[in-house]
């Protein structure tokens, strides 16, 4: 049995039942200034011109019938050497090889998430754009694309059932604690209000769980970035934006306190109930004004403070709450304005929606 301190959910939901444990390491955050940013991708090192010795380089690494098929597949999902293995009837050394020469010449992104490995096509960089124009030209209904694609809406569907299922094991649990609060929809709705106005290229979602916030706000930003320390709960949330037919986002396994995203490089963070688990919710809050943008906002949602303390006893809720007070100061220490503030008022519980802005460039 784990303790509360070694424990941390979220969900889109309130929480999520005891049943989905995450480990939050200890205290990195903001002493760090500068992380790797795959806020936009991994991309080639060396594809910031686009060179002969480039384009040569992305033709050679796609010139083999498999390359060519791997590069379609991933165009349409994040997927693993095992899915991929299933879906080309190939061996995981060949499928492992292939992969990382097209990763080699900058045309995939790996995205580690324990001990799993999720590939797809690369999003930005020059070997990038090579990589979606070759894939824009592969014929659709030819013989092994199409054969592919059908496999993959099979490994589509095994994902969504087991969603589902999950969903199925822990409804009661999610059920019963929704009914202590507000409805979700009204704090949906107080989210969108805070954000709908703003031009949104890139969003960070903490803490994604089942990756409702992606759903709820994916379709108005560029793209959208989810982070969760709980493999089940990615598994959750990606088979949801797939659902939703959400290219434009997607989810990585990270933790709040390290977030691997360079400094102002994110437009909107939402945190939806997350804090109450976390051992030091001020790093969290200092981590995530570290990426933030000039102008940005970060979006908190969490419980005002409450007695319930079957939360803490059953549900591994670190805080029964937080005070107006305490999130303005954590916000004013690293450098944020405190915005709107919004009390949603249930029964026990009252979810309080909390905003802080960046400063714009040039701004005391």
């Amino acid at each position: 049995m784990k303790s509360p301190d070694q424990n941390r959910a979220s969900t889109d939901y309130a929480t999520s039942p005891q049943a989905l444990p995450r480990q939050i390491p200890r205290g990195r955050g903001a002493a760090e200034a500068k992380k790797g940013d795959i806020s936009r991708g991994g991309g080639h090192p060396d594809d910031t011109a686009f060179g002969a010795d480039l384009l040569l380089a992305a033709l050679k690494a796609a010139g083999e019938p498999t390359r060519l098929r791997l590069l379609a597949l991933t165009a349409q999902a994040e997927l693993t050497v095992t899915e991929l293995t299933h879906i080309l009837g190939q061996s995981q050394p060949r499928v492992s090889r292939h992969l990382k020469l097209l990763c080699d010449a900058g045309l995939l992104e790996r995205f580690p998430e324990g001990t799993w490995v999720f590939y797809r096509l690369a999003r930005n960089g020059r070997a990038a754009e090579i990589g979606r124009t070759l894939v824009s030209l592969i014929p659709a209904d030819s013989g092994d694309t199409a054969n592919d694609s059908a496999r993959l809406a099979t490994v589509k569907a095994a994902r969504a059932d087991a969603a589902a299922d999950y969903f199925k094991a822990n409804a009661t649990e999610w059920d019963r604690i929704r009914s202590l609060h507000v409805p979700e929809a009204k704090v949906e709705e107080a989210v969108l209000g805070l954000v709908s106005n703003r031009k949104i290229s890139d969003l960070l979602d903490i803490g994604t769980g089942t990756g409702r916030i992606l759903e709820l706000l994916g379709p108005s930003v560029d793209r959208g970035v989810g982070v969760d320390l709980s493999r089940e709960m990615l598994a959750l949330a990606r088979a949801r934006l797939e659902s939703a037919g959400l290219k434009n986002c997607e989810v990585r396994h990270a933790d709040l306190y390290s977030l691997p995203f360079a400094a102002n490089s994110i437009d909107a963070i939402t945190c939806h109930q997350v804090l109450h688990f976390a051992t030091d919710p001020a790093a969290a809050v200092a981590e995530a004004a570290r990426v933030l943008r000039p102008g940005g906002i970060i979006v908190i949602v969490d419980f005002a403070p409450h007695e319930v303390e079957a939360l803490r006893e059953r549900h591994a809720h670190r805080r029964l709450g937080f005070t107006d007070d305490e999130v303005a100061a954590w916000l004013f220490a690293v450098g944020l304005g405190a915005g709107p503030t919004q009390h949603l008022a249930g029964d026990p519980l009252t979810v309080a929606v909390w905003t802080g802005i960046a400063p714009d460039e040039g701004s005391d």
